[in-house]
């Protein structure tokens, strides 16, 4: 993703300062701007996800809703899409865990395979919780790198983006994003410590 024109950019820090006093109309006018943005970071957040029964359009709307009931004062746009990227992990997080729940006590059955390339539903939502609670952790042991790691992989903000918004240089972003990549598969291969 390519980082707007100032004047875009401007004008969104302008919106979010408008909703966060009150203004109801700025809210609709963000979401009208970022709509096309707000889809792209649902598909990335649901990409492997393969549960039908959560859209793009329905993991944007959840997301939109809770902003909605709470605004917050956003330091900048990084911020705001931090926040939405982080709201949708927590749907996502909360879709999963009732799916799981549904599953244990009853409700509709999850197909399961063993198939490598088709996990099942319930596989799928223990993986989805699995890097959450990795993602919680890698946040506590390292806020900065794990911030950069998320905005590459579920905002899609490129490196220039992110060096730009977080006030780093190339050379550091680079090197906070290999950290948490060499992390990240360390904790994958060798499972989650409690």
């Amino acid at each position: 993703m390519n980082a707007p024109p100032a004047d875009e950019s401007g004008s969104l820090t302008l919106m979010l300062g408008q909703w966060r006093d009150g203004n109801a109309d700025a809210f609709e006018r963000i979401v009208h701007a970022l709509h096309g943005e707000f889809q792209r970071m649902a598909g990335a957040r649901l990409r492997g996800w393969g549960d039908a029964s959560l859209s793009r359009g329905d993991l944007v709307n959840e997301a939109l809703m809770r902003l909605l009931r709470h605004p917050a004062g956003w330091e900048n746009r990084a911020h705001f899409f931090a926040t939405v990227s982080l709201t949708m992990r927590s749907v996502l997080r909360e879709h999963a865990r009732a799916r799981l729940a549904d599953k244990r006590h009853g409700g509709e059955r999850l197909s399961l395979t063993l198939a490598a390339g088709e996990l099942g539903q319930e596989s799928m939502a223990a993986d989805l919780l699995t890097l959450d609670a990795l993602l919680t952790q890698f946040d506590a042991l390292d806020p900065r790198a794990s911030q950069v790691l998320q905005l590459t992989y579920f905002t899609g903000l490129g490196r220039e983006d992110i060096a730009e918004v977080m006030a780093l240089s190339l050379r550091t972003v680079d090197r906070e994003l290999r950290f948490a990549r060499a992390w990240m598969q360390a904790q994958l291969g060798r499972g989650l410590e409690a």
